[in-house]
């Protein structure tokens, strides 16, 4: 298993009222809608569930993002749990 503090990686997520979202340490934007952004990060893939999500800000020059909207879940989606790849594999080639 890779040790994040190990590898110098790091990300910052910052959360103002479950409205803003402000993430680091992204590599691309997967695939989004209204309702869930899945964003590949240097800690691993990112979903984010919600309602009302958009873009509010987005350079992955320096690997920013800033999302809006109502926020209701934030889950790194594991490549080692069978169930959720298979999930994860489902909505990416949907």
């Amino acid at each position: 298993m890779i040790d994040p503090v190990r590898n110098n990686k790091r990300q910052e997520i910052k959360m103002l009222n479950r409205k803003l979202l402000e993430i680091s340490g992204v590599l691309n934007v997967e695939s989004f809608d209204s309702e869930e952004f899945l964003l590949e990060t240097e800690m691993g893939y990112l979903m984010i569930k919600g309602q009302n999500l958009h873009i509010k800000n987005l350079s992955l020059e320096q690997g920013l993002v800033a999302i809006e909207g109502l926020v209701n879940e934030l889950a790194y989606v594991d490549g080692n749990s069978q169930e959720k790849s298979k999930g994860f594999l489902g909505k990416l080639f949907k």
